[in-house]
This record gives structure tokens, C-alpha cells and sequence, in this order.
């Protein structure tokens, strides 16, 4: 390069500081046509992942458990947006003030009732999807339980107004006897389901004096209210 050619190359590579002083900005290969002993480096991209090792990723947390599904004691529930269709169970409700009913719609109408019970104890309920309303009177949270639930029921008593108790799970199968009854105010009922309907009823009874029911490991249910303590027999 010419001094005349080196004069226009500075020329052109002029850049002022923030002072107003004149820099030079010389690359050294190209002023000096190119080829030179060192060369020229790119500014090395840096990168955004982390490295290999030393920092560790967020740990991830596993999701929470959904709560049990639970229906409110009192009110009109719309079956699909207010409850879900399944099984459910209310305990602890006493004089047989809990009032419960499925429905087929919202008019109120007694041909609209598709089951309903008054419940002392413990009650089990199947709301079905072809349902349309699930209503609840005085009666003790619902909570949705797995009907294909199974354990070992201990003891050889059971309560006369215990209620609706599932069969595996509240109550063993076997042979009871309640005596002392009066009036014919014990009820009692070996039932297939819970959806309360007639078809679901094996066999039932109003009894006055003694009781004898063989409750077999086939049956869904065994109801009883109003009559004295059932005691296992066999």
C-alpha cells in the first residue's frame, strides 16, 4: 500500500471520542492487505442453557391430589355443573331429619321424584348421569366415594338406626338377629344398589318382635332404621 493510499485508508476510519479526540482505528490485516501472522477473531457467542454441569434445572413438584368431591348438605344441585354422577355418602345425620331426592327435572312435581329417602345414620346415594337434580335437606356433607371400595369390617354389632351400611366395607355378611322390636317400627332391607329405586330392593321387612336376616357377599346393601341392635350370629 501506497502512503498516498495509506493517507485515504485513515481517512476513511476516522471516529471521534465522547472528548472530541480523533482515533485512528487501524485493522491491522486489512490496512496492511489482509493475509497478516494474526488472525482476526469473531466475538464468541454466548450461550443461554445452563452448563452441564454445577447448575441444576428447577426440580418439578408433583401435582397435588385432587380433594374428595363433597356436596353441600342443603340446596338443589344441578347433576353434570353442581355434582358429578357417582356414588355418595352422608353420616351422622340423626331423627331422620336429612332429606334427600334425585329428580328427573326442576319442576317440583312429585312425578318428577325418581327416589328420595329420610335418613337417620349414615346414607348412600348413586346419582346417575340421566339425573337432573340432586336436592339435599338438613343432612350431612356428601362425599363421593369409590363404590368398588372393599376392607374388613370388624365387629359383631351393629346399630338399629345405623342407616344404609355397604356390605364389605361398613357391615361383614352373615346372619343378624335384632330382638325387641315394637310396633313394627324396625325396617330393615338387603338392597343390589343405591339408586333407591324398587328394582334395587332384594328383600325387605317391618318387623315387630325378632329379626333374622342373612346378609349375603353378593348383596350391594343392608338399610336399617328404627330397630334394635343387630347382633352377628353366623
Amino acid at each position: 500500500m501506497s502512503k498516498s493510499q495509506q493517507r485515504n485508508w485513515f481517512a476513511r476510519h476516522k471516529v471521534l471520542t465522547a472528548a472530541g479526540a480523533v482515533v485512528v482505528v487501524v485493522a491491522i490485516g486489512a490496512a496492511m492487505g489482509g493475509g497478516g501472522g494474526e488472525d482476526t477473531k469473531t466475538p464468541e457467542a454466548k450461550s443461554s442453557a445452563p452448563a452441564a454441569s454445577g447448575d441444576k434445572a428447577p426440580e418439578s413438584k408433583a401435582p397435588e391430589k385432587p380433594k374428595a368431591a363433597t356436596v353441600d348438605g342443603d340446596g338443589d344441585f344441578e347433576v353434570g355443573s353442581d355434582v358429578k354422577p357417582g356414588l355418595y355418602r352422608s353420616t351422622g345425620n340423626k331423627d331422620a331429619e336429612c332429606y334427600w331426592e334425585r329428580a328427573k327435572d326442576a319442576s317440583g312435581e312429585v312425578d318428577s321424584i325418581l327416589a328420595n329417602d329420610n335418613v337417620t345414620g349414615t346414607a348412600y346415594v348413586e346419582i346417575k348421569a340421566s339425573d337432573k337434580l340432586f336436592k339435599s335437606t338438613s343432612c350431612g356433607t356428601w362425599e363421593a366415594v369409590d363404590p368398588k371400595a372393599a376392607g374388613t369390617p370388624s365387629g359383631t354389632t351393629v346399630k338399629g338406626s345405623a342407616g344404609m351400611l355397604k356390605v364389605g366395607v361398613d357391615i361383614a355378611p352373615g346372619t343378624y338377629k335384632s330382638t325387641g322390636n315394637k310396633d313394627a317400627e324396625c325396617y330393615w332391607e338387603r338392597a343390589k344398589d343405591a339408586t333407591h329405586g324398587v328394582d334395587s330392593i332384594l328383600a325387605n321387612d317391618n318387623v315387630t318382635g325378632t329379626a333374622v336376616v342373612k346378609i349375603t357377599a353378593k348383596d350391594a346393601y343392608f338399610k336399617t332404621a328404627g330397630c334394635a341392635d343387630w347382633t352377628k350370629t353366623g
